[in-house]
């Protein structure tokens, strides 16, 4: 992988999703969440001639990092259309899909994007610089229950009312626009000892919102289990406890609920089969990528109809 690659975003568990995806010559694969192209280029390098590639991202910065390989077909979408595309493409059946849920390093490096509170700017958050409303729209327009909901449930947050109400006091003063006015304002609900740590989950607790990440994810997954062949993999990496919630409900009951389906006999009905137990990230990994700390990876397998 070369150094812009390397730059962009470090591949998590790289080997470990490769083998979970069970590659052969002649299969078509997708990777749903393209970003610098670590993944998709390690399955390039182990996928047969003959067969086919689809690299997802709704992102215009990942463009940069299409590799120049036949077998490879970019997609610029959001991964809840990987059905529609697909058929687009005639393509009605995959043997495997790979999803990282991780926020490349790119994005949380580039102080323009607004993803990192190490940095004061403006406050955007969105994936696809094209669309939808940015982080400061929501802290400055939503209302205050509303905020308490997003960074209760997004942020598991327990004293995000309090939050909620210092954002709407101070943005009654003055607009909240960068970064560093959201930090100012939530900086004083936590210790210093977990100031890093709960910033974290307000910011992710609003990006999360920005770009609709949980309602894209289980479209994301039912599309998936939609495209997959029988004997297909879904493969997926999860870094915070709400993705890993729903991708562990899906390849368990099949929906992103939990809620177990039972045929007429009492049948548990599921459309995929637990692949082994979740695999972490090794020492050796975790100390060349901390971001790698808190990845799961979860492999399923889809069963026959």
């Amino acid at each position: 992988m070369d150094e812009q690659q390397q730059t962009y975003h470090i591949p998590v568990l790289l080997a470990e999703s490769i083998e979970g995806m069970n590659l052969h010559n002649g299969g078509i694969y997708a990777d749903l969440t393209f970003g610098g192209g670590g993944h998709s280029r390690g399955i390039l390098d182990q996928m047969g001639p003959d067969s086919r590639l689809f690299g997802f991202d709704q992102d215009e910065d990942a463009e940069q990092n299409i590799p120049d390989d036949p077998r490879f077909t970019f997609v610029r979408s959001n991964f809840r259309y990987l059905h529609n595309f697909l058929r687009y493409y005639d393509i009605e059946e995959t043997d495997a899909v790979l999803a990282d849920l991780g926020v490349s390093s790119h994005h949380f490096d580039d102080a323009t994007r607004g993803f990192s509170f190490r940095f004061d700017a403006p406050l955007d958050m969105r994936m696809n610089k094209r669309a939808g409303i940015s982080a400061s729209d929501i802290v400055n327009t939503y209302e205050e229950e509303r905020l308490a909901d997003i960074f209760y449930l997004y942020g598991e947050l327990k004293n995000s009312r309090k939050i909620a109400a210092a954002i709407t006091k101070a943005r009654a003063v003055k607009p909240v626009t960068t970064t560093g006015d959201l930090v100012n304002i939530v900086k004083p609900f936590f210790g210093r000892e977990r100031e890093k740590k709960e910033s974290a989950r307000v910011f992710q607790a609003l990006r999360i919102e920005v770009n609709h990440e949980m309602e894209a994810l289980k479209e994301m997954l039912q599309a998936a289990i939609r495209s997959l062949k029988p004997g297909g993999r879904l493969v997926v990496i999860t870094y915070h406890s709400l993705e890993d919630r729903m991708v562990k409900n899906v390849i368990k009951t099949g929906n992103a609920e939990g809620k177990v389906m039972q045929d007429f006999y009492g049948n548990k009905q599921t459309p995929l089969r637990a692949v082994g137990k979740a695999i972490v990230p090794s020492d050796e990994e975790i100390a060349r990528n901390p971001r790698s700390r808190s990845a799961k990876l979860r492999i399923a397998e889809k069963q026959n109809d």
